[in-house]
């Protein structure tokens, strides 16, 4: 008898769903506009090195080399949704994205020497009874050069579950303005265990590992309009029936590291305009925009009226919102349509501003299968969920009382 009440005493607790509510801020690029400095900060930095976040994940016959729009995805320069989770004994706040692009887990350290550390939390491992010092250093490559730090292993924990002996990277140096100018602390990966640089398990699988949720699923819905404190939710576990309407339709994955699927070709009024002999594309949490090939994003661009910048964006006038038209992307057996509403960003309350086209151009990929990246635009448009246990990805619509005209960054 005694043994048996032992080992109930350990048997884990599982919650249903554990939900981790999101703020969306300004994005980096847009704080740098702002500014006036958005032209500098590109003439300061190469162009051709933005790609490397998805390089080492190809074979060697694949082309990376950017194009006219220089976005840096793995510099988050267009990342806007981040929530808050706890590391240690006791618990030491910090801001994270959730980014479904990679698959390691970095905060800075109290011994961080760059400018960005300085304006972020650290974390301070000698406060924490919980630390486990694990000596491994680890390189991240950005645009700005190399983010360096130190693995370590210690608490980790997420709304209400606690995550025990996670394996995660404190950065002792940051590189360049990018991180300076966050509004979140560091990053966590949801991508699969393959596309790890530190080799540490990521903390989705320790999750899945330690029984902390019933279904290794996980899922987010993005909210778009003026409340920027309240972005939306990531939701582990499961699935929030209450978020969306219809069927949930389900795509199964093509490769096991990023969260990839096959696009079978991209619409303009019914008229097949890009990826006509189908291609790749990843869902990526940690980016805000859609990415193309170069020469297809462009003929999409002078389709919708948007004209580029000599920042790499494209803009149109919003006053002809109206007129634009939609956008679909066919998936499995079904379209997925973003309204104009839904693809251009909307930075203003003024009718007469330019508005941001939500499409970027970057050539990745093979020459036989072009990359695209589904980022925050559209992932925003749909209820998202990703289900490690079935390798799939599930896009439904939003429940009506979810969604709002415009989606302002």
């Amino acid at each position: 008898m005694k043994a048996l009440l032992a080992a109930l005493i350990y048997i884990p607790l599982i919650t249903a769903l554990v939900r981790i509510p999101l703020a969306r801020f300004n994005s980096i690029r847009r704080t740098l506009r702002e500014r006036g400095e958005l032209d500098q900060f590109w003439r300061d930095h190469l162009s051709d090195v933005f790609a490397q976040k998805y390089q080492h994940c190809f074979p060697s016959d694949i082309f990376l080399s950017a194009g006219s729009a220089r976005e840096r995805l793995y510099d988050y320069m267009n990342a806007q949704y981040y929530g808050e989770l706890s590391i240690g004994t006791p618990p030491q706040k910090f801001t994270v994205v959730f980014d479904t692009g990679s698959a390691d887990f970095w905060v800075p350290s109290a011994y961080c020497i760059s400018e960005a550390c300085g304006l972020h939390q650290k974390f301070k491992s000698f406060l924490s009874q919980s630390y486990a010092h694990g000596g491994q250093p680890f390189f991240l490559q950005y645009g700005t050069g190399k983010l360096m730090g130190v693995v370590a292993k210690d608490k980790v924990q997420i709304s209400n579950i606690t995550i025990d002996d996670q394996e995660f990277g404190e950065s002792v140096f940051e590189p360049g303005m990018t991180f300076a100018l966050a509004h979140f602390d560091g990053v966590l990966g949801l991508g699969y265990p393959s596309l790890s640089v530190t080799n540490a398990r990521p903390v989705f699988d320790n999750i899945i590992k330690q029984h902390l949720v019933e279904e290794p699923v996980f899922s987010f819905f993005l909210k778009r309009g003026d409340d920027i404190e309240n972005g939306g939710e990531l939701i582990l576990g499961g699935i929030d029936h209450s978020l969306f309407t219809g069927s949930i339709h389900w795509v199964p994955l093509t490769e096991k590291n990023y969260w990839q699927i096959h696009i079978n070709s991209v619409k303009i009024q019914g008229h097949i305009t890009s990826c006509h002999s189908g291609c790749e594309a990843i869902v990526d949490s940690g980016t805000s925009l859609i990415t193309g090939p170069i020469a297809q994003i462009i003929r999409l661009q002078e389709s919708i009226g948007a004209v580029p910048t000599r920042t790499g964006e494209f803009l149109v006038d919003c006053r002809r919102l109206s007129s634009l038209p939609p956008v679909t992307f066919s998936i499995g057996e079904r379209d997925f349509t973003l309204t104009a509403e839904q693809y251009i960003i909307k930075e203003s309350s003024r009718e007469d501003d330019l508005c941001l086209s939500g499409f970027q151009a970057m050539d990745l990929g093979s020459r036989s299968k072009p990359l695209w990246i589904l980022g925050d635009v559209f992932m925003s448009t749909f209820y998202c969920i990703f289900d490690r246990g079935n390798d799939r990805v599930g896009f439904a619509k939003p429940a009506a009382h979810t969604t709002k005209k415009f989606q302002r960054v």
